[in-house]
This record gives structure tokens, C-alpha cells and sequence, in this order.
């Protein structure tokens, strides 16, 4: 990824002393996240509201509500992947992510439009701007610390601190906007934040001065072309082939989007065979548990991502929400993460400290095992609001609280050490990619999850949550199992003080350095 190349450490002026640059940071990605997850929270429920009345939707079934779900943030986080590349090839992180927030701005604001093409329009913009923007302001407030300064960590958890409050306040603000006074408002609100933080960041490049620049030529030609390899070599070419052949006759059957995730899925299968054929003994059994890791990452966002799809709805119509004369709306309950994140984040962080000190395991594999496992619990919550709901026809709304706290403490036993341990494994002249592929397991993740919401729509809720309780059960089970062979594996990777990449956090966690 492209560093900073000049970026004045000690002139620079602090705030709590930290680099002003981090809190413009901050509050960028504070209102990126709010119009997100604005959108995300109002996304399902204005497909299927109906066509007629006080705030009509599409008026879709719940199936092709999650279907398109499931492709929406499955590409979101897919995006990151190009978008990480536009900066590493062309732009620069600091001109890729002024582009998302242009990109995100346009989409949001078009969204506001009643009409069907600018439904897609917004969703199309809002893809590809937040695969500019999402990979590279994170890999910026690592440019603002020199290697080895103690306050990175720190930083990092200011910033991350910032996302949550934006995912917290736009679950309660977009989404009673839309719920209440109209989809379409909701929409538009969350474009207004995406507005504003586009102005603090335009408004802070005097305080981001050499962090994030454009790749110089030198750096591009020593840059080796990975898929290029594919075609160098029999085995990953032939793999490649074969598995795009699949991709190109489940085209020909018009099933265009799992046609070409397949053809996706086949190139980055032979890229991930050429970085094994290039690498030594200690590399190569290093990407063997990479590749295990990236497993456990779809299983974990599968689950943990039905929030903005079947937990949505099932707020929404199975859920007795009425707290006095009031009527919860639906989406407040995807604030509770945020919230339980902020609430839970440092504990929890404590917690893992203890424990290691303790001298108990507390390896990165294990924890990302055990988190899957605690966030699968949380679905046994969800069961017991199905049985409720099938004996009395509605559910207490303490399931979903309940259910969401697990998901909470699963996610901060996983997500913070996801992204450090996997570019630890990686060897350092393919980090970049790893870390692409990371984002590509994350977005798959979202597709599982929206496809788990269809099938739920022939299946039942019932057996969807119980198979999902079951299967993240085993699933960590299994990990945990294999567990020293596996750390045998990483030839303790575990070690290494610094990870190859910036970023030493998954996604929207605070995390608490060890």
C-alpha cells in the first residue's frame, strides 16, 4: 500500500496529543459510517413495504428482499478490493478516499429520488464509493504515527471509537426518519451525513499533508503482477480454468451474479496458488492457516450479517416492540451493537489481557474460534423468540437485546485480531492482497447471510437460527481441536511485534492493544 512519504511528525499540530490529521480522520469515517449504516438499517424494510399507503416501499417478497441484500453488502466489502488497488496503483489513499466520499455523497443523494432507477443508481454509487473510501482511510491514520510509536494504538482506537458512534447514531436517527416520515427522507438524511463528513475532510488536507500520496513510478515497477502468473504456469492456470468454465456455464443459464462470483472466486484461487508456489516452507504453512482463517471469517459475518437482513425483519413483524405508548422502530435494535461495542470494547480487551497473563491460551486463532462460537449462541436467543412467537404470535423484545449482546462479545472476541494475525501469517510481498482477499472473505460472508434469509423463507425461522447456532458451534469446536497443530503451523507469527499492514483492526471494533 502506498505510504506516507512526507508527512511532518514532530511540526504537525497535536490535539490530546495526537495528530490533528487523525480527528479529521475521525470524523470522516464517523459519517461515512452513519450513512451506511443509515442505509443498511432501512434497506430490507423499504423493499418489502408495500407498494400503497403512508410510506410505501417496492412492495417485494422477504426472499427477494435478502436476496438482493446479500449481493449488496457482499459487494460493498468486494469493492474494497479494486478500490485498494486504484490507490495503490494510480491515486493514492488520500485521493481515493475524497473520491468514495464524492462517489457516496452522489449515491445517497440520488437514493432520496422516488424512482426505481435511482434506487439502483444510489446502490451502484454507494458500492463503489465506499470500496474507495472504506480500505484506505484506515491504512491513513497508520501513516500518521511513526513505525513503533506506542500512541498508534491509541489512534487506532480513537478512530475506531468514531465509527461506532456513527453506526449507533444512524440506526436511531436514519432509521426513525424512514420508518416514521418516509423511506426516502431516511435516504436523504444519511446523504447529508456522508455531506458533512465529506466537508471535514476536504477542509482537514492541510493536517494530511504526505500521508496517502500517489505511488511514485519507482514504487509501481517494483510491484509484481500476480495475475499475470496465473497464465505463466500450469497448475493455478488450469485451476483457474476449470473452475471459470463453471463460472461461464452457470452464465449461460442467465444466472449472471453467481456466474461471474464464481469467475471472481476462480482468479482468486489461482492468485492464492502462485503466492504458495512462490513461497518457502515457513510461508507456505503460514498461508495454510490463513486460508483457514479466511473460512472462519465467512462463517462468522454469514451469522453475524443477518442483523441488517432477518433480524431486521423479524424486528419488524414478529416482535412486540411497544415499550409504554411507544412503538420501538425496527431499526433501533441494530444500534445495540454499536452501543454494546462501546459499552464492552475496553472490558473485554481486559478480559483477554487476564487471561493471557494468566498464562491461558489466548492465541488469535482462538480467539476468532471462540468468538464464533459465542456469536452462534446468540442465535439460540433468536430461537427462543421463534418458539415465543409460534406459541403466543408475538416475541419480547429482550430475545433480540439478548441476541445482539452475544453477537457483540463474539464480534470483540474476533474481529480485532482477524486483520493483524492474517497480515502477520502473510508474507510481506503479498500483505496488499492478503489484505484484499480479507475484504473479498468478509463480502462473502454478507452473501451467505443473505442467502441463509431465503432460505428461511422455505425453511422457517426456527430451523435457520438453530442451524446457524450449530453449525458456528461446531465449526470453533473444531478450530479449537486442531488448535496446536495450527499454531505449530504459523511458526509463531504470533510474535511478531507489528503486522505488515496499517491496520490493526477488523472493522467496527475499538481495538484494545494486548
Amino acid at each position: 500500500m502506498a505510504q506516507a512519504t512526507g508527512f511532518d511528525f514532530e511540526g504537525q499540530p497535536k490535539l490530546f496529543g495526537h495528530p490533528v490529521g487523525l480527528f479529521i480522520l475521525f470524523f470522516t469515517e464517523l459519517w461515512e459510517r452513519f450513512s451506511y449504516y443509515g442505509m443498511r438499517a432501512l434497506l430490507v424494510l423499504f423493499l418489502v413495504a408495500q407498494t400503497t399507503g403512508e410510506n410505501p416501499g417496492f412492495g417485494w417478497t422477504e426472499t427477494e428482499a435478502l436476496a438482493l441484500y446479500g449481493w449488496y453488502t457482499m459487494l460493498v466489502y468486494v469493492a474494497s478490493i479494486p478500490g485498494g488497488l486504484l490507490a495503490d496503483r494510480l491515486l493514492g489513499q488520500k485521493r481515493s478516499v475524497m473520491l468514495g466520499g464524492l462517489l457516496l455523497c452522489a449515491g445517497h443523494g440520488i437514493l432520496a429520488i422516488n424512482a426505481e432507477w435511482a434506487f439502483y443508481t444510489g446502490l451502484l454509487l454507494i458500492i463503489l464509493g465506499v470500496g474507495c473510501l472504506k480500505p484506505n482511510i484506515s491504512t491513513m491514520v497508520g501513516g500518521l504515527y511513526r513505525p513503533g510509536d506506542d500512541r498508534r494504538d491509541v489512534g487506532f482506537t480513537i478512530f475506531y471509537i468514531g465509527i461506532n458512534i456513527g453506526a449507533f447514531l444512524s440506526a436511531l436517527i436514519v432509521g426513525w426518519i424512514g420508518e416514521v416520515y418516509g423511506w426516502h427522507y431516511g435516504f436523504g438524511l444519511a446523504g447529508i451525513g456522508m455531506f458533512i463528513g465529506q466537508l471535514v475532510y476536504v477542509s482537514g488536507q492541510k493536517y494530511l499533508k504526505g500521508v496517502g500520496d500517489k505511488p511514485t513510478k519507482q514504487e509501481l515497477s517494483s510491484e509484481t503482477n500476480f495475475f499475470g502468473e496465473i497464465f505463466r504456469r500450469p497448475v493455478p492456470l488450469i485451476v483457474t480454468l476449470v473452475i471459470s468454465a463453471g463460472g461461464l456455464y452457470i452464465l449461460s443459464t442467465g444466472t449472471i451474479g453467481y456466474g461471474l462470483l464464481v469467475i471472481f472466486l476462480a482468479l482468486a484461487i489461482g492468485v492464492s496458488i502462485v503466492f504458495y508456489q512462490n513461497s518457502n516452507q515457513i510461508e507456505k504453512d503460514r498461508l495454510l492457516v490463513t486460508f483457514l482463517s479466511f473460512l472462519l471469517i465467512i462463517t462468522f459475518w454469514g451469522a453475524f450479517e443477518q442483523a441488517g437482513g432477518l433480524m431486521n425483519l423479524y424486528a419488524q413483524d414478529n416482535t412486540d416492540r411497544m415499550l409504554g405508548g411507544f412503538e420501538v422502530p425496527a431499526t433501533w435494535f441494530q444500534s445495540l451493537n454499536a452501543l454494546f461495542i462501546i459499552l464492552l470494547g475496553t472490558p473485554i480487551g481486559l478480559f483477554w489481557l487476564w487471561w493471557k497473563r494468566k498464562g491461558k491460551e489466548a492465541s488469535s486463532i482462538f480467539k476468532m474460534a471462540v468468538g464464533v462460537i459465542i456469536m452462534g449462541w446468540g442465535f439460540l436467543f433468536m430461537r427462543g423468540a421463534t418458539i415465543q412467537f409460534e406459541s403466543t404470535g408475538s416475541s419480547a423484545m429482550y430475545w433480540l437485546v439478548f441476541a445482539y449482546l452475544l453477537h457483540t462479545i463474539g464480534e470483540l472476541c474476533a474481529s480485532p485480531v482477524a486483520l493483524s494475525f492474517i497480515t502477520k501469517l502473510s508474507p510481506a510481498r503479498y500483505v496488499s492482497f492478503m489484505m484484499g482477499f480479507y475484504f473479498a472473505a468478509t463480502g462473502l460472508g454478507n452473501k451467505v447471510a443473505g442467502a441463509l434469509g431465503e432460505a428461511a423463507q422455505e425453511a422457517g425461522e426456527l430451523q435457520i437460527f438453530t442451524g446457524i447456532a450449530i453449525f458456528c458451534t461446531i465449526i470453533g469446536v473444531l478450530v479449537i481441536l486442531i488448535l496446536k497443530p495450527l499454531k505449530r503451523l504459523t511458526h509463531g507469527a504470533e510474535d511478531i511485534k507489528d503486522s505488515h499492514y496499517e491496520e490493526q483492526e477488523g472493522y467496527e471494533v475499538a481495538d484494545v492493544p494486548e
